[in-house]
């Protein structure tokens, strides 16, 4: 089924897409141009427990909201680009074992 995108840029992903893939409300949406369409991998909140105070040490700035939100924009990136590269290393040497 096609879904229009929205006045905001969003979409809908079937409920049925998203019980097969086990995503649920507060996953991490990571997108990856590759070539001429989207790849969007999910990413499970690693827990619901309260992270107040992690961030403060003694001697160690405190990050702004913004900063923090830009941390964490880079470390999801990342994470993308791994699983992007792991993803690769792994066709490739299927294509070689042909």
């Amino acid at each position: 089924m096609a879904n229009k995108v929205g006045p905001k840029g969003q979409i809908v992903i079937e409920k049925a897409i998203r019980e097969q893939l086990g995503i649920e409300q507060g996953y991490m949406a990571v997108q990856t141009v590759v070539g001429d369409h989207v790849e969007i991998r999910f990413y499970p909140a690693e827990h619901n427990r309260s992270l107040l105070g992690i961030l403060a040490r003694p001697g160690q700035p405190v990050l702004t909201d913004e900063e923090l939100s830009e941390a964490s924009e880079r470390a999801w990136m990342q994470v993308a680009s791994e699983d992007w590269l792991e993803f690769e290393s792994n066709l490739r040497a299927q294509e070689a074992e042909k």
